[in-house]
């Protein structure tokens, strides 16, 4: 059978057969036989397509690695782990943005100590007028859900709240090129920070707030799926969200 996921990307990315085959230096016809015939790339080309159409080698070559070879990789994925979120160094939420080429990700309720932070709204500025897309997903102040958990966290209205907090700080930020701010209304299982093929994420637990929940540092590795499971989230959240009118 054809291999569907190869074309449709190629497609969606107006990218020809031969852009690619010469963007990863083959033979046009090797790449032709790799969708037409689903013929699975040596790996080292696997790695060069996957890198090429910004997806994941296994979403394209399902079969291509054995499920020991995928949990081996995905475990590689785990940089490290805390207990708590409070303790990962500060110099990591640094490097996390500063080194951000392409995109910023945040998916929180209100994730007030970052809007809070003005040395993180600063990057966040001077990265969106470099041209990196920055998008924040923030809950929707009225939802139920934020109010739950707001619940619980033992805080109550103080969640929604904060949320709003949070939008006034983001204000002139979200007035910047290349920022997007949206509110959603999903129940949030963790809080997801991402820049590029780099990530954080920031278990919810119940009655425990998220400053005191674990926390841990993910990358992207080629044949994983941790990273790319997390990143899927994130789209599903962002396409069902509501952007922020700017001039409220």
């Amino acid at each position: 059978m054809p291999n569907e996921r190869l074309r449709a990307a190629l497609l969606q990315r107006g990218m020809s057969v031969a852009a690619l085959a010469e963007a990863i230096d083959v033979d046009p016809k090797t790449v032709e036989r790799w969708i037409t015939k689903d013929r699975t790339p040596y790996r080292r080309h696997r790695y060069a397509v996957a890198s090429q159409l910004g997806l994941d080698e296994t979403y394209l070559w399902p079969d291509a690695l054995s499920k020991e070879q995928v949990t081996a990789v995905s475990d590689s994925e785990i940089v490290t782990v805390y207990p708590h979120r409070w303790s990962a160094p500060r110099d990591a939420w640094g490097r996390l943005f500063t080194e951000a080429e392409t995109e910023i990700g945040i998916l929180v309720y209100s994730g007030m100590f970052l809007a809070e932070d003005q040395g993180a709204q600063r990057t966040f500025a001077d990265k969106a007028k470099a041209g990196v897309r920055v998008r924040i997903l923030l809950g929707d102040p009225d939802a139920p859900q934020v109010a739950e958990r707001g619940e619980d966290e033992g805080i109550g209205e103080s969640m929604a709240a904060k949320v709003r907090n949070a939008l006034v700080l983001y204000k002139p930020l979200s007035k910047l090129d290349n920022v997007e701010i949206r509110l959603h209304a999903t129940v949030l299982y963790n809080s997801i920070f991402y820049a590029d093929d780099q990530m954080f994420v920031n278990a919810h637990v119940y009655g425990v707030p998220a400053s005191n929940a674990p926390f841990w540092h993910m990358r992207r590795v080629p044949g994983g799926e941790i990273f790319s499971t997390y990143r899927e989230s994130f789209e599903h959240v962002w396409a069902d969200a509501k952007p922020l009118n700017t001039g409220d």
